[in-house]
């Protein structure tokens, strides 16, 4: 999967009838109730500050309106800082 990162209504807003699988105590995958495919993740709990981390499939959209966007990539296990551009965009990865 290729997914875009964010905060819960912040850079990504989710809309429509999904349902969960919550895996342990952290977080929760949401798939289609008609063909089962995963649109999305978020935390169970908002952070600190408030806000709520959350991932979107990015392999859901038609590709051309996001080949150009570029990929961050981050250090997801200890600070989600993130990490040197490296100048590759979705669309080189999409295939």
């Amino acid at each position: 999967m290729l997914w875009a990162y964010d905060y819960e209504n912040e850079g990504i807003s989710v809309s429509g009838p999904t349902r969960a699988y919550v895996r342990g105590k952290a977080i929760e995958f949401h798939f289609c109730p008609n063909c089962g495919c995963v649109s999305h993740w978020r935390a169970l709990k908002a952070d600190e500050d408030g806000r709520r981390r959350i991932a979107v499939n990015l392999r859901l959209t038609e590709p051309g309106p996001i080949a150009n966007v570029p990929i961050d990539h981050f250090d997801g296990l200890d600070t989600f800082d993130d990490l040197p551009r490296d100048g590759r965009c979705v669309g080189d990865y999409w295939f």
